[in-house]
């Protein structure tokens, strides 16, 4: 399994980073996770490209997660592409609803298919998905993917909180992606701090873990807060950047 980090940033670009966006690809397969700002420009720069992948699984409905979905519809459409499915928690159909009613001729354009999914198991894309409840200031899932092509899993937190969930979620996966939003100084919640990260995952088994939906306050703080994580977790830890790419 291939995982490409299109969009690394969060809700306050830098010009550094796109909002959140992540490829995956094993052997035939190719599924998109989350579809913020500047990720259908980032997807358009892989071998993959937006004409390959014709399914989305959102973590949540926030804008920096969202906000290219109907780009990627409408360049699918343009390309002559004529499916999309988007998958998400509850309230994705809504989602693509109100979209669409702001954007009426987009409707119909292609086939799209929405699906709506809550903690627990499931199939998408050829992936093998379990999913947990996080803790953000709006429903949010946490994802963890598993294929008959990869040695390992892949897990991404979506935005979420430090908790025990996700870490449970996360443990025995060979690569996790996590939400760490903010150095220790920031007084935050919804997101964790490289510290209660930390702490959570301590003495769990997981290979490499990428910190990811940066916020502009970690500018110049990667190396303390790698730090303040090691403390606590003996795995490797890492700072992702866009365009990144790592094989599971």
């Amino acid at each position: 399994m291939r995982v490409t980090f299109l969009g690394t940033g969060s809700a306050m670009p830098t010009g550094d980073r796109n909002q959140t966006g992540l490829l995956l690809d094993a052997g035939d397969d190719t599924l998109l996770v989350d579809c913020g700002s500047g990720v259908l420009g980032a997807l358009a720069g892989t071998v993959t490209g937006y004409e390959a992948v014709d399914t989305v699984l959102l973590t949540h409905h926030h804008l920096d997660h969202v906000s290219d979905l109907l780009a990627l519809l409408k360049a699918r459409w343009l390309a002559g592409e004529e499916h999309l499915t988007v998958v998400g928690p509850e309230g994705t159909e809504s989602l693509l609803d109100g979209l669409l009613g702001v954007h009426e001729y987009l409707q119909g354009r292609v086939d799209l298919s929405v699906r709506e999914v809550a903690a627990g198991s499931f199939s998408v894309a050829g992936f093998d998905v379990e999913a947990a409840e996080t803790v953000h200031s709006m429903d949010c899932l946490a994802y963890r993917f598993s294929h008959a092509d990869a040695d390992g899993d892949f897990c991404f937190s979506g935005d979420s909180e430090a908790t025990e969930p996700v870490a449970a979620l996360a443990d025995g996966a060979a690569v996790l992606a996590h939400d760490c939003s903010f150095p220790d100084e920031v007084d935050v919640s919804n997101h964790p701090t490289p510290r209660a990260l930390g702490e959570v995952l301590a003495g769990r088994d997981i290979g490499e873990l990428y910190l990811t939906h940066l916020y502009p306050h970690t500018d110049g703080k990667h190396v303390e807060m790698t730090e303040s994580i090691r403390a606590n977790f003996e795995g490797d830890v890492r700072v992702a950047d866009d365009g990144l790419t790592v094989e599971v």
